[in-house]
């Protein structure tokens, strides 16, 4: 296969995504391998780029029902970014939303839930990677969008500030030793919560020595453990996985190539006996200059609780309460023996060759699961560029429980009109949010924002 790195969210210079009240952004399958499509290490002579940007908003935290009442907030956002070729970047800078009425006697003039924990400080670090998928080491850390661990098959598409009052920055790295390629990760690097890591072996490279194209052949364990400590209390859990993966086609030109993998694996819960799940598919990768496609067919059975894809897009929320009408915590939920249809489809396409800039004219990515016992999971994400990349639209939408009593429903947008240059945009965002409380339920509310921001490029 194609190495590629799982991962989180990627910088667009220009095309932020979604972040309103609940920071949930949104850029395509946000990885990092992405940030540079065809990486090299910087050489001496590689020039600094930077950023830096202002935005101002007024921000409204809307119940969508109860008692509570609405609350509004000026949010003011800086922003700066440091680039030097493939293997160093750094984005800081994070919203502080200052109330302008609401919230009841005794409230901040700052929002508390936003800076109450150690975990929260996280959120200053948007971005910052060092080394690259050339690199026989590298560092990712930020928030965790869409993150996918390897094969995929524990944490898929994760995201790890799916609870708008917890901001976490979340921690990945990589190495290479020889015909072994290791992925380790932490959900937070401020608290005790998930922590995992995937071990891949290239069997060709291993029995034969350094093939041409590696990763035709390979073998990987995984293993993630939630210790429940951060953003909120849940029970600990450990999961484990073993894949196998044979490119079966491979094809390559100038600036193309395509991929045709099958796919098959085994995990369990580690000391619960009966929790297991097994999967079997099938997997293409298509590239061109100007088009990613990445598509993924696979079929699953799952047992004693076990499922693959656990730590999922809705995990923050449902490790406090399971979407369905059980009203208990994911750990404690009885998941019916069954088997599962997921398909999975990424496509970033754009008009014109943009080298290793991440921006596209569209990113596309969706993924659904259907159980035998009448369950669907839906997540769609989507961002696209019109009228010469002056106009900038993303969209996410996420269903969990489709078709069975207390379908859980998310969604969010953001639009962004640049003027003036390029330089000046005004903005709108929206979408609905669930809070966790300390009694384990999820409170529903919205947010809608507008304003404006400025940037400037070196």
């Amino acid at each position: 296969m194609f190495v590629r790195r799982s991962g989180a969210v990627v910088l667009l210079l220009l095309l932020p995504g979604l972040g309103g009240a609940e920071d949930f952004t949104e850029e395509g399958d946000t990885e990092p391998k992405e940030v540079f499509s065809s990486p090299a290490p910087s050489s001496p002579g590689t020039p600094w780029a930077s950023l830096f940007r202002m935005e101002a908003t007024t921000l409204t935290l809307l119940p969508r029902h109860g008692a509570r009442s609405d609350e509004g907030f000026m949010q003011v956002e800086p922003m700066a970014v440091v680039n030097r070729g493939a293997t160093f970047h750094l984005n800081v800078g994070a919203p502080v939303r200052l109330r302008l009425w609401g919230g009841g006697v005794g409230t901040s003039f700052v929002r508390k839930e936003d800076w109450d924990t150690l975990s929260d400080w996280g959120q200053v670090v948007r971005i910052l990677t060092l080394g690259s998928d050339a690199s026989p080491a590298s560092l990712w850390m930020g928030s965790l969008d869409s993150y996918t661990l390897l094969s995929g098959h524990l944490v898929r598409r994760y995201n790890n500030r799916g609870n708008p009052d917890y901001h976490p920055a979340g921690v990945v790295v990589t190495g290479t030793l020889g015909p072994v390629y290791t992925e380790a990760f932490a959900s937070d690097m401020l608290g005790a919560r998930l922590t995992g890591a995937e071990v891949a072996l290239d069997l060709q490279h291993f029995f034969f020595g350094r093939p041409p194209l590696p990763g035709r052949y390979t073998l990987a364990l995984s293993a993630v453990h939630d210790w429940g400590r951060a953003g909120g209390v849940s029970r600990p859990l450990t999961l484990a996985h073993l894949d196998g993966t044979a490119v079966v086609l491979r094809r390559r030109s100038k600036g193309s190539g395509f991929e045709l993998h099958l796919l098959g694996g085994w995990g369990g819960r580690p000391g619960e006996g009966g929790a297991w799940g097994a999967v079997a598919g099938l997997g293409a990768d298509a590239v061109s200059p100007t088009m990613d496609l990445r598509a993924r067919l696979e079929g699953r059975m799952q047992r004693g609780g076990f499922r693959q894809g656990y730590f999922g897009p809705d995990y923050e929320l449902a490790r406090f309460r399971v979407a369905g009408g059980a009203g208990v915590a994911l750990a404690d939920a009885s998941f019916p023996n069954g088997s599962s249809a997921f398909g999975e489809v990424i496509l970033g396409w754009d008009a014109v060759h943009l080298g290793e800039l991440v921006q596209r004219h569209l990113r596309l990515s969706m993924s659904a699961e259907a159980f035998t016992w009448g369950r669907v999971d839906a997540d769609v994400r989507m961002t696209a560029q019109l009228f010469h990349r002056t106009v900038e639209v993303a969209l996410r939408g996420l269903a969990v429980g489709l078709r069975q009593p207390g379908t859980r429903y998310l969604a969010s947008g953001e639009g962004r009109w640049r003027f003036l240059g390029g330089r000046v945009y005004a903005l709108g965002q929206g979408g609905t949010l669930l809070y966790p409380t300390p009694d384990g339920t999820l409170r529903p509310g919205a947010f809608v924002a507008v304003g404006m921001g400025v940037d400037h490029v070196r």
